[in-house]
């Protein structure tokens, strides 16, 4: 989505990167992703190399071996196009690195490095639109004999749209005659139901995957990409034509990845965009439901969508997140409670899927509406402008600079940031956490959250109290047909376990198992089982 939308340990982090940056360059594999946690980066945000208080490609290729550190193997770039704006989802050149950003080359260099440290890299994708300034259309507006007139959608009289609280058709100032722009007059929508079009962005996508050797896309505003009357969402058209980009992405790029934003849809609305088109979309409910969870202390609403979810979307399809750049900040919503922080990043790197993680969550960074203060620099030490630029940065950083920073976290070994950097090598390293069926398990206790993550023969449980009162003697329970009958041994992989064995009836249900004879306020438990031979 864009603006005018309506609607851990320093020492033990450094020593895994020393063993991680050593590891083989990256395989050519259709399912990378699997396992993995991608970190969204807004490139005018995350580091200026010059001083002129723009990050640029340059100071995100100065970034990387951070990024490595934290343990994300992905990174999605907010829009780099040229566009005339500051977030730039506006584009008006597809083909053209933003020029505040840095060259070609430059971009060129910082995926060679990013590749050489195992990361791959998606970029936005915005094809529901262009930037009115586009020099298509541009001429679209002014010659309606323009080669590009139907690239676009026009209208004698300025038609009222029921299902949509903002005007759509907007006014050509050369003559009397209206165009579609959804979002706004300064984003005219693509007629992508134009086969030009739809070659054009097929082109696109071709430049980006081969040219500048990219590894997919996040495409925004999927759901908006065809119009069938007042319907401006979840038209039926949207599903051929994503199918049909889909492939088209992976013959030219087969082991690219694909990511849509289908906002704030319920899962059964999402199902819709499976199975044969992208290969993800972000779970806004999920998210949600993340965030109200930790809030209020109960797991009583989370729990049940997750399950729904895993069972609802393909395996390892469907990518959750807890805020990403439209959205207030987590720590916002959180009123600076680090603790409840901490507890919603757990949840969150535990389930399964394809997490990812905006930029300065990891360290607490807030921020709210209007956009610009969603997106602010990153801060990185206890320093002028917190080390994002030498220079006047382009919009004033948060209040909190000073003390929600990497450096003021990175060699405290219960900082957030260290937090998020153990979970995601975990996930990274436990193939249950990574890729693992969800498996809800009962507790009698609505501020408790408890389940299982499975994959083969591992086996690992997790366990949180999501309240502000110590709960003793919870007792863990499943379903039938969970786990093989047998004796299991505990080990606790995060915040320790006080019970050294689980004993699995012979219908394969979980039952009686106190896990942890006492769990403190606002703490998760992360333990392995194992099944004794």
């Amino acid at each position: 989505m864009r603006p005018f939308k309506r609607r851990v340990i320093s020492g033990i982090a450094a020593g895994i990167y020393t063993i991680l940056a050593g590891a083989s360059p990256l395989k050519a594999q259709t399912d990378w992703a699997r396992g993995g946690v991608c970190y969204e980066i807004f490139v005018r945000s995350f580091f200026d190399s010059d001083g002129d208080g723009v990050g640029d490609l340059p100071g995100l290729t100065r970034k990387l071996d951070y990024v490595k550190g934290l343990g994300a193997n992905c990174i999605w770039l907010m829009p780099i196009a040229q566009s005339p704006s500051y977030h730039g989802y506006d584009v008006t050149n597809y083909y053209e690195v933003n020029r505040d950003y840095g060259t070609t080359a430059d971009f060129k260099r910082f995926m060679t490095e990013a590749h050489r440290r195992g990361i791959r890299v998606l970029v936005d994708l915005v094809l529901n639109h262009s930037s009115s300034e586009h020099p298509y259309f541009q001429s679209a507006l002014m010659d309606p004999r323009s080669p590009y007139r139907d690239w676009y959608l026009w209208s004698p009289v300025q038609k009222q749209n029921k299902n949509w609280g903002a005007p759509v058709w907007h006014r050509n100032p050369y003559r009397d005659e209206y165009y579609y722009g959804l979002f706004w007059s300064g984003m005219p929508d693509l007629n992508l139901a134009n086969p030009q079009v739809k070659a054009e962005a097929q082109k696109v996508a071709r430049y980006w995957l081969k040219d500048m050797r990219v590894d997919g896309f996040r495409l925004d505003a999927v759901a908006h990409f065809i119009e069938a009357g007042d319907t401006v969402m979840n038209a039926s058209g949207n599903n051929p034509w994503l199918r049909d980009y889909e492939a088209a992405i992976k013959r030219i790029a087969p082991s690219s990845f694909t990511v849509g934003e289908v906002s704030y849809d319920t899962p059964d609305v999402i199902l819709k965009y499976y199975p044969d088109q992208l290969d993800s979309y972000f779970t806004f409910q999920i998210a949600n439901l993340l965030i109200d969870a930790v809030r209020a202390g109960s797991a009583a609403r989370l729990i049940p969508a997750l399950a729904y979810s895993q069972k609802t979307f393909p395996p390892g399809r469907w990518s959750p997140f807890l805020r990403n750049h439209d959205q207030t900040r987590t720590m916002t919503e959180f009123k600076g409670d680090f603790t409840r922080a901490k507890i919603a990043a757990s949840l969150l790197l535990t389930l399964p899927g394809f997490p990812f993680v905006y930029y300065g969550e990891e360290i607490g960074m807030t921020g709210d509406k209007p956009d610009p203060r969603l997106r602010t620099p990153m801060h990185w030490k206890k320093a002028r402008a917190a080390g994002f630029t030498t220079g006047v940065a382009w919009e004033p950083l948060q209040a909190d600079s000073m003390t929600a920073n990497v450096e003021a976290q990175d060699t405290d070994t219960s900082s957030l940031l260290n937090l998020y950097r153990r979970l995601i090598h975990l996930r990274a390293s436990n193939p249950a956490l990574g890729t693992g069926d969800f498996v809800p398990l009962a507790t009698a206790n609505d501020a408790v959250a408890a389940y299982l993550r499975r994959k083969g023969n591992r086996n690992v449980v997790v366990v949180a109290n999501l309240g502000t009162a110590r709960a003793s003697g919870i007792a863990l329970g499943s379903d039938k047909s969970v786990l093989p009958a047998g004796t299991y041994t505990a080990r606790a992989l995060f915040g320790g376990s006080g019970s050294t064995t689980l004993r699995v009836n012979d219908t394969g249900a979980m039952s009686g198992w106190i896990a942890v004879p006492a769990l403190d306020p606002l703490t998760v438990h992360i333990i392995e089982i194992s099944k004794r031979d």
